[in-house]
């Protein structure tokens, strides 16, 4: 199969568009507004519970969407209602009171996930088998690209009008989605049934159940998902408190607000210079090695990392101490993704990739409810209640965090990612 250059550099350019989001809202400027809205004491609390309520609306819509894509003649109109939607509510983050602010936020960050799922799904479009993992990890690597975009704008124009750079992030998100819009083909569903509707839901939904039933017809599948419950939980939470916590170590170390707020940008960078590096090194090593070795790899890596985040808020490390850990955090970012993407492709039959990535998503975006959630108990008990300074309070957040990736490594050992002879499968089941 002869897939042209541009499709795939088009695919790719995607994701450093929806990057420019992910890291300019969710895990820095709206984090930062929410601190500057409510206080540092309660800043963590507010926004995990904020940012639960937005996974938890496309947790429950996940598996329905992907099931509806299957269905659908064609996936990228899909992606293209999601952005438009994403893109619009961004523009007005900010610019009103508190709770307007606060919807606009969770029902952009939801259709971004929303737009992601979709966007991971069409991957089959522009790779072969041969070059999956090298084609996701440079999808990775160029993505993270989009992360000096989002940061660079709060740099150069500063992060007192953050109105402004909801504005121009909504903006840069749409433009440099286009070309994905335009030039990615899709090869169609020979096979088109009704997308919307009643007994569409519940077709969906009993397939679904059906399928997380269905253990030996998907071998590996439950176990994978639950597995990426735990390190997802864990990675997407301290992505998303990340400038929360840099603001709070540097204020400990003697900074104020606005040097601190600096410093988080500054230490965001480090991460990304290396998430883009670790993408395309990883994406190779997934064609090299497999997807399953690799993420082990990767996730020992995070081990290291969540324990060295943790110490430097729990004994006071100086906030320079942050520039290595989120270095070796954006190499490690740069892997789960380039890792797990393919590895989701070895445990999907050809003609339910949709449906499948929806239970990818759903997994993802349940622990983006999880996550918050025990981010702000830790928080609310920590400094709300025993007192302890912000940054030591998430300093035992992060050490809690670390025992999630413990867990999903245990729980992952026994999945292979040898390919499926699918026909087979279904024959025995």
């Amino acid at each position: 199969m002869s897939i042209p250059k541009r499709a795939v550099a088009s695919w790719i350019l995607y994701d450093l568009a929806n990057t420019i989001f992910s890291m300019g809202v969710v895990s820095l400027y709206f984090s930062l507004w929410v601190r500057g809205e409510v206080g540092a004491e309660r800043a963590d609390t507010v926004y995990g519970v904020i940012t639960a309520i937005s996974m938890g609306i496309i947790f429950i819509v996940s598996p329905l969407l992907g099931a509806m894509t299957d269905r659908a003649r064609r996936r990228m109109p899909f992606l293209v209602v999601s952005t438009v939607i994403c893109v619009g509510l961004t523009f007005t983050i900010a610019r009103t009171s508190f709770w307007p602010t606060v919807l606009a936020f969770v029902f952009a960050n939801a259709a971004y996930q929303a737009g992601l799922q979709f966007y991971d799904a069409m991957l089959p479009e522009v790779t072969t088998e041969e070059n999956r993992g090298r084609i996701s990890g440079i999808g990775v690597g160029i993505g993270y690209l989009g992360s000096y975009i989002a940061v660079g704008l709060g740099l150069y124009f500063g992060t007192e009008d953050k109105p402004f750079l909801f504005g121009a992030i909504a903006v840069a998100f749409l433009l440099f989605a286009i070309p994905c819009f335009l030039f990615v083909p899709e090869r169609g569903n020979p096979n088109p049934r009704p997308v919307f509707g009643w007994n569409v839901i519940k077709e969906s939904t009993a397939e679904t159940l059906r399928t997380l039933r269905g253990g030996k017809a998907y071998p590996g599948l439950l176990r994978f998902l639950v597995g990426r419950v735990f390190y997802t939980d864990a990675i997407n939470t301290v992505i998303s408190v990340m400038a929360l916590y840099t603001v709070n170590v540097a204020m400990a170390s003697g900074l104020d607000q606005a040097a601190g707020e600096q410093k988080a940008q500054l230490i965001m960078l480090s991460a990304i210079s290396f998430a883009v590096v670790g993408g395309f090194v990883w994406g190779w090593l997934v064609d090299r090695i497999g997807p399953k070795r690799t993420l082990n790899i990767v996730l020992w890596l995070w081990v290291a990392t969540f324990l060295g985040a943790g110490m430097i808020g729990l004994l006071g490390l100086p906030v320079s101490v942050l520039f290595v850990v989120a270095s070796m955090a954006g190499v490690g970012l740069g892997g789960i993704w380039s890792a797990d993407r393919p590895y989701m492709l070895r445990l999907a039959p050809p003609d339910r990739i949709g449906e499948f990535y929806g239970l990818y998503g759903m997994v993802g975006r349940f622990s983006a409810i999880t996550g918050p959630l025990i981010w702000a108990g830790v928080a609310w008990l920590c400094i709300g209640q025993l007192g302890m300074s912000p940054a030591k309070g998430q300093g035992v957040g992060v050490i809690v965090l670390l025992g999630l990736i413990l867990i999903s490594r245990w729980i992952l050992g026994p999945v292979t990612d040898a390919p499926r002879d699918w026909e087979a499968l279904r024959r025995e089941a």
